[in-house]
């Protein structure tokens, strides 16, 4: 039997942190590639370090000169923010290593006579929702996202000009019959310009954590932690290295719930890492969004070159007596789960990548232009209506 009193923590980093640095440049040229040719192939990876990015990767598709290519990521760069002696948009070297695509993989990949789309890789995806929070999100995570967004959004107004762009938030929530009730600790690490002390930088991220949490949810004075080094002025790629892909947990549930460990960043929607994941939380937050459990996990498994997935697993802790079984039988009719039908019924042939490469993947707003389009609940009277 699961635990019903427990405290529970997860984290989020901004836009700036040198992994996230990368994962925005991996999607900028997904987006690039995918404005091009909605049907491109992109496995795209970046390292970042001092004054240096490195891309490397595999293309089909669009001929994007390295120039151009050179261009989307410092536009990138520039975006976030970084105009420091250590890392800066437009001083900074670049290095652009892409080739095309191994024609083993494409071969299993396309469409040919019988033959529907294939994955493009074997592997595992999980999604998940809960009703922790009105997004149908798990709140540690929820709520650690946010708290990075306010202060990344002061920064960029100019309301607070001595913030930079590299941080991190880590949220504990205690948890009382399985429901949170308030925060146990709260930690903020932010860049900062040199002329702000720790007590200074303390108070400029006080308002923006008492305005994420619920009211009376505030964690006590000794365990509210910001810059617990005491200083922070040395960050980004500067600070430490980046690379794609390693903010996975951050990515998605902040550990609330499984992982099956590919990365989403610099890869187009024929890689199932992404656009499953992307399906399996779009199934799970339906379910829960209409009413059939108060929080479900599904798995996806997937075969290279094979076009529908090897097993649909759904777990909603015997929810409301909904029969699990039926119930995977049921999504999979309402949503053809190959990665053709997943890139048409979510529309993810388009350049909406990008954006979703901090502040998490799931628990956004879907947008007119088709981003976060897994975040639909447009399933729930179909899904009440063949659960009974």
């Amino acid at each position: 039997m699961a635990r019903s009193d427990y405290l529970f923590t997860s984290e989020s980093v901004s836009e700036g942190h040198p992994d996230k640095v990368c994962d925005r440049i991996s999607d900028a040229i997904v987006d690039a590639f995918l404005t091009t040719d909605p049907i491109a192939r992109v496995a795209v990876e970046t390292l970042a370090t001092t004054n240096l990015v490195v891309i490397a990767g595999e293309t089909r598709g669009p001929q994007i000169r390295p120039e151009e290519i050179e261009k989307i990521a410092r536009a990138a760069v520039r975006d976030i923010g970084y105009e420091q002696d250590g890392f800066h948009w437009e001083r900074s070297r670049v290095d652009v290593y892409l080739h095309s695509q191994s024609a083993d993989i494409a071969q299993g990949v396309d469409a040919a006579g019988n033959k529907d789309e294939g994955a493009g890789d074997q592997g595992i995806m999980f999604g998940y929702a809960c009703r922790e929070t009105d997004v149908l999100m798990p709140a540690p995570i929820h709520f650690s996202h946010q708290i990075l967004r306010s202060l990344a959004e002061a920064r960029h107004s100019g309301a607070e000009p001595g913030l930079g762009p590299d941080s991190k938030s880590q949220v504990t929530l205690r948890y009382v019959d399985g429901k949170p009730v308030g925060a146990t600790s709260v930690v903020v690490s932010t860049q900062h310009s040199a002329d702000l002390n720790q007590d200074q930088v303390r108070e400029i991220v006080r308002p923006h954590v008492l305005n994420v949490l619920p009211d009376g949810w505030m964690c006590g004075e000794d365990d509210f932690y910001v810059n617990p080094t005491g200083r922070f002025v040395i960050g980004g790629p500067d600070g430490d290295s980046g690379l794609t892909g390693r903010k996975i947990i951050v990515d998605t549930y902040g550990g609330a719930a499984p992982h099956g460990g590919g990365a989403f960043s610099g890869k187009d929607p024929s890689k199932v890492d992404r656009s499953a994941a992307y399906a399996a939380r779009y199934l799970a937050k339906n379910v829960v969004a209409a009413g059939l459990a108060e929080r479900c996990t599904i798995q996806l498994a997937y075969a290279i070159g094979v076009s529908r997935p090897l097993s649909v697993y759904v777990d909603i802790e015997g929810g409301n007596g909904v029969d699990e079984d039926r119930l995977s039988r049921v999504l999979q009719d309402l949503v053809d789960l190959s990665p053709r039908g997943i890139r048409e019924h979510l529309g993810l042939d388009k350049p909406i990548y990008a954006r979703t490469a901090a502040y998490g993947h799931f628990g956004r707003p879907g947008e007119a232009d088709g981003g976060f389009s897994w975040e639909r609940t447009d399933l729930t009277e179909a899904l009440r209506s063949a659960c009974g």
